[in-house]
């Protein structure tokens, strides 16, 4: 059995893999994680190993748990990837960052990727087809564009995310929606085009929680899976594995 965890900036996904097929997927809190996890494993004789991937804030108490669980592997910038990392500052690079250029790598190794996590913040990654990782962009997130409008204006409202965003907003509220989502939207096709011009075979992967309203609303062919992060962890997991 193999343990993913993926500690975001605003939540925790487990994903649990029993022989490359996946079992069970829980979102929880750092307070719970623990908790979760040995429900997960309750009567499980087997070694079971773990793989956590963290840009939040997780306890040392937590790390300890976690290895008196199973085999504990932390991803790190000093862990072993299938990718050249070109960053010119590599260990600032995000762990997720990381882990996504590492799952986007195995899974599409002969081809230009962009991988594009819309989550708290929008990332955009470039893998080459020779498996060279350029760098990307950071941007931020629906939620954060939101707030900010809200945080630093005196008198636009807090809206959220809405499935309906006329391009011409007929009132405030329209309008702050219109703003957020089709720009997040042009944003994003106007990434996919750039390195779509370099290579017309680019695949783009798009995850992250807000994937699954953004794939349709892209005019782009693109991968979408709002959990790839957790797979990107499994396939990492297996190549330190068979790498060792």
């Amino acid at each position: 059995m193999i343990i993913c965890i993926d500690v975001g900036n605003t939540r925790t996904k487990v994903a649990v893999y029993e022989n490359s097929t996946l079992q069970q997927l829980v979102i929880t809190n750092n307070e719970k994680l623990v908790k979760n996890i040995s429900k997960q494993i309750k009567g499980i004789e087997n070694c079971v190993d773990i793989i956590l991937s963290s840009v939040g804030n997780l306890s040392t108490e937590t790390i300890e748990a976690l290895k008196k669980i199973g085999n504990l592997m932390v991803v790190t910038h000093n862990t072993a990837v299938p990718f050249k990392n070109l960053y010119t500052t590599p260990t600032t690079l995000g762990i997720d960052r990381m882990v996504l250029a590492a799952g986007a790598t195995l899974k599409f190794p002969k081809q230009s990727k962009l991988v594009i996590d819309a989550g708290t913040c929008i990332t955009y990654d470039f893998i080459n087809s020779t498996n060279q990782y350029h760098g990307g962009a950071i941007s931020p997130g629906i939620g954060l564009r939101y707030k900010s409008l809200n945080d630093y204006t005196a008198n636009l409202p807090l809206e959220k995310i809405s499935e309906l965003h006329p391009f011409v907003g007929n009132s405030t509220s329209t309008a702050i929606h219109s703003g957020v989502l089709n720009g997040v939207i042009a944003e994003i096709e106007a990434f996919i085009e750039h390195f779509r011009h370099q290579d017309e075979n680019l695949t783009v992967i798009l995850t992250g929680g807000n994937a699954e309203f953004l794939v349709n609303r892209l005019k782009n062919s693109i991968f979408a899976n709002s959990n790839f992060l957790l797979e990107s962890l499994f396939l990492l997991h297996q190549y330190i594995k068979s790498n060792d």
